[in-house]
């Protein structure tokens, strides 16, 4: 494993540290407050780790919504929520990320618990997503990621070749089919199903990684049934334990994560019945893939 590098801004003189988490992905960032604006340079950096390690977690933040949002537009504009994940009225851009109702109670589950990246049916899908942890259970709750650079490095050559001109479909609409949820026109029409390269490249990197999870509905061109044995046999092999990193979460916790590269999803390994699980989502717009 990488050690800790530790980072000086020459015009701030903000120190801070970046420590890998695991040898495949993951880096904690230490000495930083969200809360504040950070300078142009500091700003690079946390950016470079971000691109470096994918995933990285600022710990002891406290953060209002708002701030949340201001950090969060510091690397980007923000991407819109779907009709049904609006956040408040006041600040429509942080998605309550919760396991409870609208009535504060507790449903015994945790949502997004399939493996998935955020805002894949869009045109241009989600850069990033910032996850800030309010409310926890004593233990569990995990987010997990599966590095799709390295399930697509894992793959023969020959299976490479035969994907490199597929396409997937990514619908929203047949991802909530999925967990027994017919959405209405207006939604349907607010998030219509849009097809992104299976093999996509990474804009800034230039590495090539698999795009699917749960919210890939067929490939253009197969049969529907075909095509979504495909994808599930590719989603898989990515989703081998070699290919996964776990965050445990910490009060305060920042999560930043790369949507172009890494699959995800919520671990419900906690009594869902008797603990709350709250954190406020932010979400940056990426481009078009290629």
């Amino acid at each position: 494993m990488t050690k800790i590098q530790t980072v000086t801004d020459e015009i701030s003189r903000e120190v801070f540290q970046v420590l890998p988490l695991s040898d495949l992905m993951g880096a904690e960032i230490i000495g930083l407050d969200l809360s504040q604006p950070l300078d142009d340079r500091t700003r690079d950096q946390v950016h470079d780790a971000f691109l470096k390690y994918q995933v990285i977690v600022f710990r002891d933040q406290k953060l209002t919504k708002q701030q949340q949002v201001t950090f969060t537009e510091q690397f980007g504009p923000l991407e819109r929520h779907t009709l049904r994940n609006l956040g408040t009225n006041d600040i429509p851009l942080v998605h309550v990320v919760t396991n409870m109702d609208d009535d504060g109670k507790l449903l015994g589950r945790v949502r997004s618990e399939k493996w998935h990246t955020d805002k894949s049916f869009r045109p241009e899908p989600s850069m990033a997503t910032i996850l800030h942890a309010v409310t926890l259970p004593p233990a569990g709750g995990d987010t997990v990621f599966a590095n799709m650079y390295a399930g697509y490095e894992a793959l023969p050559e020959s299976t490479k070749a035969e994907l490199a001109d597929v396409k997937v479909v990514h619908s929203w609409e047949l991802s909530r089919e999925n967990i027994g949820r017919v959405m209405s026109e207006q939604e349907k029409r607010d998030a219509p199903d849009n097809a992104h390269p299976l093999v996509r490249t990474h804009p800034e990197t230039g590495r090539k990684a698999l795009f699917m999870g749960m919210h890939a509905s067929h490939l253009e061109g197969m049969p529907m049934e075909d095509g979504r044995a495909r994808i599930e046999a590719l989603e898989e092999h990515a989703t081998q334990e070699r290919f996964i990193f776990r965050h445990n979460w910490r009060e305060g916790d920042v999560l930043m994560w790369d949507n172009r590269c890494l699959l995800h999803h919520a671990d419900g390994n906690f009594d869902t019945t008797k603990y709350p699980r709250v954190l406020h989502r932010t979400c940056l717009r990426g481009t078009a893939t290629r």
